[in-house]
């Protein structure tokens, strides 16, 4: 064996080395590294996997705490969020029978899989919880995270530090709020520009929106269906 020969075997065994990592080393790489953290989540099309959680965003005078139902899709990034006074499973049901699920029909696709944490307003007895029973019915199978590892859902805790660092401490400085009502149409306003206008230079985003991606991701058939119907209504504007 020449010298040659001897380094591409090494170099073989080194690519197929398993390295086991400690939970400090995991937690070390998770922390620093959004690529790591997100190394997991596998979303090959649009509704494979769709990541949701609560977000606690603060306190409103005379209404109490506010919450954050969020809900996005890991392949194309595009984000649905609500909020609410609490958080319980009918919030969670909510947002996903009032926005989510409405996106998917008008694209004629479907979710796969769904992703939480494992709190309450998401988990409980299948048989009795509000939002088990309602991914039941829709026919779209629940998954949970750890518990105590919030970065095993890395897309949707990434969204929130978006929406922390570019909406809420923005709007809380400037605007005063009375209603969650009012806090609902500046955040629906936010997710126009973040889903539909911004491009997005995340993992196999390639510049492109949220919006362009939801539709690119698109299982084949249905991709196609939803370009032609585009493409239709777009002729009988200039007509």
């Amino acid at each position: 064996m020449t010298k040659h020969d001897r380094l591409l075997h090494l170099e073989k065994q080194t690519a197929e080395r398993k390295i086991e990592l400690s939970d400090e080393q995991t937690r070390l790489l998770e922390r620093f590294s959004p690529e790591f953290r997100e190394r997991h989540i596998e979303a090959p099309h649009t509704g494979s996997l769709v990541a949701v959680d609560t977000f606690f965003v603060g306190t409103l005078k005379g209404i109490g705490k506010i919450y954050l139902q969020t809900a996005i899709d890991c392949h194309s990034r595009y984000a649905w969020a609500r909020l609410y006074p609490s958080k319980l499973p009918v919030t969670a049901v909510h947002t996903m029978n009032h926005d989510v699920l409405p996106t998917f029909e008008a694209h004629k696709a479907r979710i796969d899989v769904v992703l939480s944490d494992n709190g309450r307003e998401f988990c409980g007895r299948p048989e009795r919880h509000p939002y088990e029973l309602f991914l039941q019915l829709e026919e779209i199978e629940h998954r949970t995270t750890k518990v105590r590892r919030p970065q095993s859902n890395g897309i949707v805790e990434r969204f929130h530090r978006t929406l922390l660092d570019e909406h809420f401490r923005v709007e809380g400085r400037r605007t005063w709020f009375e209603t969650i009502e009012e806090m609902q149409a500046v955040l629906d306003t936010y997710l126009i520009t973040y889903n539909q206008k911004r491009p997005h230079q995340g993992r196999n985003m390639k510049g492109r929106t949220p919006a362009k991606a939801f539709v690119d991701g698109l299982p084949k058939s249905k991709q196609h269906k939803a370009e032609n119907k585009a493409k239709k209504t777009t002729q009988k504007q200039v007509a």
